[in-house]
């Protein structure tokens, strides 16, 4: 699905420009299209409820005012966050030609809880994110594991996973993506006894060398 984000083409750049916009509650960044480079700002609240209403991976059609192109199909590429305080600095997108496969990279969630965790099993989320070659159009939200159907001393591999025939995925089919074991709990001796068997050891070895 693609969802319309309007922004403005920077006409000034440098650090001193970027500071401006910020204070002006814009976020700058940089489209970087098919055929040329623009530098944008965006308003960060509207990209922002945008990805978390459809995900990191969505399609957005990027109008731009003073842009030489109406709108362009765009997917979020990368981001910078402010190092001390809440909050980003810096977004790049990445102009699409839909009609060419693109690579992405899809979260994997788990949805509820293995029957394994009643009987005291862990999950151990291994693999959180899916690296997949596709049509821009077909890239998936994220892939879900049912953990209901995931039972004690079981592993789902990458293969086990649910992608559709349009989707090919760059992992190796083998990788385990989440498992439910029970942790095997190693006993710690007492110091005291430890000390006493170091103690017992050193008194028989020179009964060993005398028997030799």
């Amino acid at each position: 699905m693609s969802l319309v984000l309007n922004g403005v083409v920077r006409q000034t750049k440098g650090k001193s420009a970027a500071r401006q916009d910020r204070r002006e509650e814009y976020l700058p960044g940089v489209l970087y299209g098919l055929k040329d480079n623009v530098p944008l700002k965006v308003r960060p609240k509207e990209l922002k409820k945008l990805l978390a209403e459809e995900g990191r991976n969505a399609l957005i059609d990027l109008k731009l005012e003073g842009d030489s192109q109406d709108r362009r199909k765009v997917l979020l590429k990368d981001h910078q966050e402010h190092p001390l305080k809440e909050g980003w600095v810096h977004v790049d997108f990445i102009e699409l030609d839909m009609s060419k496969p693109i690579k992405a990279e899809v979260p994997i969630r788990l949805e509820g809880h293995s029957p394994g965790e009643k009987l005291g099993g862990l999950v151990n989320h291994l693999v959180h994110t899916l690296d997949v070659e596709c049509l821009p159009g077909d890239i998936p939200r994220e892939f879900v594991i049912n953990m209901a159907e995931v039972q004690l001393d079981q592993v789902v591999h990458v293969s086990d996973l649910k992608v559709g025939d349009s989707v090919h995925v760059l992992n190796r089919p083998g990788d385990a993506v989440v498992t439910v074991h029970i942790e095997k709990v190693i006993e710690e001796k007492p110091e005291g006894e430890v000390a006493a068997e170091g103690e017992a050891a050193a008194a028989a070895e020179p009964a060993k060398k005398e028997e030799s």
